[in-house]
């Protein structure tokens, strides 16, 4: 996508900050256009990562995650409070690259679905109609019975024992791709996990960290040890997707998926580093449970400069991607971080804070305003909801009032408006209330202003 169309379909969902939206547009293109050049020139373009500056509530995270939705790439978001300095109780920072690789496999692996879903199901289809009745079968494998018995469970397939083998198939397939069958059920063999001790450790003891390949190990330990197969018996609709499942498995190429996703994370993925503010030096102490902080900052400076991380789907170079670190720095300051950490993060853009105008925007423009929301989860039980322009015009001065004087948490405080708002609607129907039902500006004066004049009363409410 261009730069033109980014901002436009940012648009779509996210309420003004134009220059932010500027920002991370050109930057995914920026990504783009490295990759048409030649591998030399490619590998001294390096991302220039973005540090978000703005109050909380003003679409910083929601740009980040729109992005990763239009565009298709990995994407992660984690708090930097989550981390600790290597030595401390807590996760590392380098646990984002590896939540990174998985997320990319993920992506491959959907689109493996899609392309050779249609091949794997009818693959299900056929090794399912081959339990139910194999060629030469005159009668129902999972029972013994003929077709007029009447035990309980017992699937009665009138199928005449004249009928060719072909015929009798054929009737079945029309019975199991009709779902008539999906209740009764069958017999199929499972594969069964032969390793999962190794998984147990794997996700828990971190051997990615000492350089051990878990995946490799896996797959070593798995050729080793026999598969094992267990029966069971579940219902048709359960065995079909049993089936599915292992005939993608046998489908995908899983080495080369691996190399895919590795790839996909080194060259395309972005990484949203939200609070980041809350470990910068103001915010700690030289002791205590927060020293470890300035620790945080020092370890993220390999990763964001560029370094290898160990993964259990093999090595990630983290020289090419792309990192967001986002904070309301309401108490800190960009300088509070380390100078060397605020040099990887050379491109810098402020969101405005949001006015009446943004607030009125928020409530009616975007593609799942908040607004069309409660109209939808209302409309279920037969309300008819409709919100007047006075009432939008009263919504967000109400917010934006609420904002100035408590804490200003930006387009979150709509939520809390909204939801006394709609509680007796969204209690009553739909045993008293149906059909239409109108909320004009009296309504909201009624449900909201008695709290923000209470100021005790709006702090724990609003």
């Amino acid at each position: 996508m261009t730069p033109q169309q980014t901002v436009e379909e940012l648009d779509r969902y996210v309420i003004g900050q134009h220059k932010a939206k500027r920002a991370v547009a050109i930057s995914l293109r920026n990504r783009y256009r490295r990759r048409q050049l030649s591998r030399e020139l490619r590998e001294d373009i390096r991302p220039k990562n973005l540090l978000l500056i703005g109050p909380t509530g003003v679409g910083k995270t929601e740009i980040a995650r729109r992005i990763a939705n239009i565009s298709g790439i990995p994407f992660v978001k984690v708090e930097a409070t989550k981390f600790t300095e290597v030595g401390y109780v807590g996760r590392d920072v380098d646990s984002m690259v590896r939540d990174l690789v998985e997320v990319s496999m993920s992506l491959l692996r959907t689109q493996r679905i899609e392309h050779m879903g249609p091949k794997a199901r009818e693959r299900a289809h056929e090794k399912l109609l081959d339990i139910l009745y194999p060629e030469g079968r005159k009668y129902h494998p999972l029972s013994g019975y003929e077709k007029h018995s009447d035990k309980p469970g017992n699937l009665s397939i009138c199928i005449e024992e004249t009928d060719s083998v072909s015929a009798k198939r054929q009737q079945l397939s029309e019975e199991l791709k009709s779902g008539e069958l999906d209740e009764k059920e069958v017999e199929i063999d499972v594969n069964e996990q032969t390793t999962p001790m190794v998984e147990v450790f794997s996700s828990q003891t971190g051997f990615e960290e000492m350089g051990i390949n878990m995946q490799g190990l896996q797959s070593m330990l798995g050729n080793m040890l026999p598969s094992r197969q267990r029966r069971r018996r579940v219902k048709i609709s359960e065995a079909r997707d049993i089936l599915f499942q292992e005939e993608m498995n046998n489908l995908i190429d899983h080495d080369e998926l691996q190399k895919e996703a590795l790839n996909l994370a080194q060259e395309s993925g972005v990484i949203f580093l939200d609070e980041i503010d809350k470990i910068a030096s103001s915010y700690t102490s030289k002791t205590g449970p927060d020293v470890s902080r300035e620790g945080v900052q020092r370890d993220l400076l390999p990763l964001v400069e560029g370094t290898s991380v160990m993964t259990k789907y093999g090595i990630v170079k983290t020289d090419h991607i792309l990192f967001f670190a986002a904070g309301a720095f309401n108490v800190s300051k960009p300088s509070d971080l380390i100078p060397e950490l605020q040099g990887r993060f050379p491109v810098r853009v402020e969101f405005d804070a949001l006015n009446i105008e943004d607030f009125k925007r928020i409530l009616v423009e975007p593609q799942n305003a908040l607004t069309r929301q409660y109209k939808a989860l209302l409309g279920v039980d037969g309300l008819d909801v409709e919100f007047t322009d006075d009432a939008i015009e009263a919504i967000a001065r109400y917010a934006f009032q609420a904002n100035v004087a408590h804490e200003n948490i930006g387009a979150r405080r709509l939520h809390t408006i909204m939801e006394q708002l709609m509680e007796e609607a969204a209690f009553d129907a739909p045993q008293k209330l149906s059909g239409k039902y109108i909320i004009d500006s009296r309504s909201v004066e009624k449900a909201i202003a008695p709290l923000l004049k209470n100021h005790d009363l709006a702090r724990f409410i609003l």
